[in-house]
């Protein structure tokens, strides 16, 4: 009875660990907010994942390509991109190629998490660019579907962009890129997104 109070109460305790890495606040901007309310920025994700790793999923949501020249860290778990570009289509708006959303997103996380030993009891947490425009969108394309805990990373991969300056619309503030966390433009194949 002793042993079976000691799993009950570690289990408890390692859920109150991934629990207590809540404090990066809600985004201002509405597009940016989740139907979860979990946000955490690039260092509090990153002592999530080093606290908690076996329980937590950590996904970089960009375009491989993207990654490819903006770097990587081999800190997260899985790239599952929300959005891909189709160099088959053309966005005259911005003018870049259309992006696409991927269609087999959360299978696609789901699978990473059986592939781990995991659930969707167990908590998920997303990283993109910037921290919300595929971000936010990727993390509420999950609710409702049987995930219990699902963060965003605030400040994303690269952080957001500087107003002032000779470096003026550089993301060269916060972001995970910016917080001296480890990354470097090495790929790590195994955890890249290959197309089915």
């Amino acid at each position: 009875m002793k042993q079976v109070l000691a799993l009950v109460l570690a289990a408890g305790f390692a859920t109150a660990a991934v629990s207590s890495a809540i404090a990066a606040p809600e985004p201002k901007n509405p597009k940016r907010q989740t139907q979860w309310h979990l946000y955490v920025d690039a260092s509090e994700a990153n002592e999530m994942e080093k606290a908690n790793g076996d329980k937590v999923l950590f996904v970089d949501v960009r375009d491989p390509i993207e990654i490819m020249f903006t770097g990587f860290t081999d800190m997260i778990d899985v790239n599952i991109p929300y959005k891909m570009a189709d160099r088959s289509a053309w966005n005259s708006k911005k003018p870049v190629y259309k992006m696409v959303s991927n269609k087999n997103f959360e299978s696609d996380i789901e699978e990473a998490l059986i592939k781990r030993g995991m659930s969707k009891d167990d908590t998920v947490s997303i990283v993109c660019r910037s921290g919300g425009t595929r971000g936010a969108p990727a993390a509420n394309m999950l609710w409702g579907k049987g995930y219990k805990k699902v963060y965003v990373v605030t400040d994303g991969f690269e952080g957001g962009k500087v107003k002032d300056g000779d470096r003026k619309n550089w993301r060269l503030k916060d972001g995970w890129k910016n917080s001296g966390l480890p990354w470097s433009y090495k790929l790590n194949q195994d955890k890249m997104y290959m197309i089915k």
